[in-house]
């Protein structure tokens, strides 16, 4: 199980590894609402390196990226549960727009990006280069996404009391029972 580390307890963790002789990766993201397409993508990362860091959007800052509404999961679970995920070493929030800081400051091997990028378009390469590391273009097609995920629970009828947790079946206007 991965740990969550402040930025500061992570910065020391990467200057161990490091001392040890392992290389870094770097996969950053929302993950509001795991799903295949992250498990696949932080998979994929964590097999570009000895170790794998995953930089978590606070929840300001998914707020600013995706809209009203999000984030669904608050920024501590989200961390919980990509660090469950087997492929992952450490997680950090972050509460910027974009991660070009933090890479300036761990400055990990390989950057790692999902599917709907190329290495020319990611918007972190500068900063990557400049620092000589490399970038990767990780995980399956783009053929899932939270956004899809939670219009299909919509259009299902489900719905989610998210201050509880359970699940509630709603019925629309005609519709029969389940």
């Amino acid at each position: 199980m991965g740990r969550i580390l402040n930025e500061c307890d992570l910065e020391a963790a990467v200057r161990a590894e490091r001392a040890g002789g392992r290389t870094i990766a770097f996969a950053n993201g929302c993950f509001d609402v795991l799903h295949v397409g992250h498990v696949r993508y932080l998979a994929d990362a964590a097999a570009q390196a000895d170790k794998l860091v995953v930089a978590i959007n606070d929840d300001e800052s998914e707020r600013a990226l995706k809209g009203p509404g999000r984030p669904i999961l608050s920024g501590a679970d989200r961390a919980e549960m990509v660090a469950a995920l087997e492929s992952v070493d450490y997680v950090v929030l972050f509460s910027e727009p974009d991660v070009h800081r933090l890479l300036r400051l761990l400055k990990p091997d390989v950057h790692c990006k999902g599917t709907d990028y190329t290495p020319e378009t990611v918007p972190e390469r500068e900063t990557v280069l400049a620092y000589g590391g490399r970038i990767a273009i990780v995980g399956d097609p783009k053929d899932h996404s939270t956004r899809d995920l939670l219009a299909r629970i919509k259009s299902s009828g489900a719905s989610l009391d998210l201050r509880s947790g359970h699940p509630e079946r709603t019925r629309r206007a005609g519709s029969s029972s389940d």
